[in-house]
């Protein structure tokens, strides 16, 4: 008997993993950033993927002011709500992402 073919990692893995890399990035962000990222990944389609792909191409230009290349990776959490493939490869990078930096929340600081 045939083995079936085993289904690709993005259909393997849920996105609780994703999801919570994401929201542990939205607590580290202030207030109205924060606001904003749940504002674009709870919305449809249609508002999610131009800002994702404008984030994408401005960071590609990052070296110019105003832009940085702190918007590729914006950008791609974006496309990642609607691409499934993306999810497991942003998750490491946002868990890597949580390791390597220090806590900068007030409550997170150590108390004298």
């Amino acid at each position: 008997m045939p083995r079936a073919a085993a289904a690709p990692i993005y259909e393997r893995m849920t996105h609780h993993e994703f999801d919570q890399a994401l929201w542990r990035l939205e607590q580290r962000l202030p207030g109205f950033a924060a606001r904003s990222l749940r504002y674009f990944v709870d919305s449809s389609p249609w508002v999610r993927i131009p800002p994702a792909l404008a984030f994408i191409a401005g960071g590609f230009v990052g070296f110019l002011p105003i832009l940085g290349f702190w918007m590729i990776p914006l950008g791609l959490v974006l496309l990642a709500q609607d691409i499934p493939a993306l999810r497991p490869p942003l998750a490491r990078i946002l868990n890597w992402i949580d390791r390597k930096l220090p806590a900068s929340k007030q409550g997170d600081a150590p108390k004298a």
